[in-house]
């Protein structure tokens, strides 16, 4: 591994390990990933995608979801509209349906091409509504996660020379000041007034 891979591998771990210690993601959570690797080696977006680090980010996301039980997707480039890589499993757990198309680096991305090639039964999906995700070199995840996003604040901002973002979801809140949003149950009856 050269030393900027390693720098990159480094910077991973301590991403995983916030998310791990933050106790944000529950078992089956789906997880969205958007990486520009070429926002990673301090290029442009789109313009110098690699492999080789799309390895790197890909294996330590994979401990993640050792550690979580979270299932990985992972967002295409513009060019194929965001679409998202998942397992088969993934996605008829999520009753989506498959589009066809092969994500490669000139469409798709080097991030989307790695992870096609190397989860054990891809498919592709149009779009997802994740519990929480990662954007790497300023991807625009967002459409993929479901309402509400609440951005989190890592100590780890960086991997390489991309800025991330890091966010996970909660329900909405609706009610009003009269509302109890905690976990308590009561006996108590509402009285209209």
């Amino acid at each position: 591994m050269t030393g900027f891979n390693q720098d990159i591998h480094q910077d991973m771990q301590a991403i995983v390990r916030e998310w791990v210690s933050g106790s944000y993601l529950r078992e089956g959570d789906i997880f969205v990933i958007g990486c520009s690797t070429s926002e990673i080696t301090g290029e442009n977006i789109g313009t110098s995608g690699s492999q080789e680090v799309a390895a790197v980010v890909f294996n330590e996301l994979k401990q993640l979801q050792q550690h979580t039980g979270i299932q990985l997707v992972f967002q295409c480039c513009e060019h194929l509209n965001r679409c998202i890589v998942m397992e088969r499993e993934t996605m008829q757990a999520s009753k989506l349906e498959e589009v066809s198309v092969i994500p490669v680096p000139g469409a798709g991305g080097s991030m989307a091409t790695y992870a096609y090639n190397h989860i054990e039964d891809p498919v592709v999906v149009e779009n997802v509504e994740a519990s929480a995700g990662i954007d790497i070199g300023e991807t625009m995840i967002g459409m993929h996660l479901k309402q509400v996003a609440v951005p989190l604040h890592f100590e780890q901002r960086w991997v390489g020379n991309a800025r991330i973002r890091a966010a996970r979801t909660r329900p909405k809140l609706i009610g009003g000041k009269r509302a109890n949003y905690e976990t308590t149950k009561t006996n108590d009856s509402c009285e209209t007034e």
